[in-house]
């Protein structure tokens, strides 16, 4: 029981990143695996990436430079015999993800026929892969100046090296 719930607790982190906020879920999932299904593939999978990167730099107690970044995607991979197909595209939404099993569908004119049942597939344990809370989230832009300049100041009266 204890396996289950932790899946679903990843499960539910991956909605709330990875879905919802791009007007997802897992019936339109299933509608983009299933449209690969209409040809004769072996095998799909979706991937999604979503990244935020914030960065900061403090030089003699200022502020010298801040950044933000974010890196999103969604892809498809199908297989059919020994041909895989990959589709990506920097935008997650339904139509994107239709779109690249749309593209990556077109290899299945040359399959072998063999078919892989996901239920075949065993449970094993597995550990967090997204956090609950965003942690570029937790502090305000002031926090983060403030936390940087504490540290900075440590960091000085650790060792007079540090500039």
């Amino acid at each position: 029981m204890k396996l289950f719930d932790s899946n679903l607790q990843h499960l539910a982190i991956a909605r709330d990143i990875l879905l919802t906020p791009f007007g997802l879920d897992e019936a339109k999932l299933q509608k983009a695996l299933g449209s690969m299904f209409t040809h004769r593939i072996d095998y799909a999978d979706l991937y999604f990436q979503f990244t935020k990167n914030e960065g900061w730099s403090l030089e003699e107690g200022i502020v010298k430079t801040g950044s933000f970044s974010i890196d999103q995607g969604v892809g498809v991979r199908a297989i059919s015999g020994d041909k895989t197909a990959f589709s990506y595209s920097d935008e997650i939404s339904e139509i994107a993800l239709l779109e690249a099993a749309k593209a990556t569908r077109t290899i299945a004119r040359q399959g072998s026929g063999k078919i892989k049942v996901a239920s075949q597939m065993q449970a094993r344990a597995s550990q967090a892969l997204f956090l609950k809370n965003d942690p570029l989230a937790s502090l305000d832009a002031t926090q983060k100046v403030s936390l940087l300049e504490r540290l900075e100041k440590i960091a000085r009266a650790k060792d007079p090296r540090v500039v």
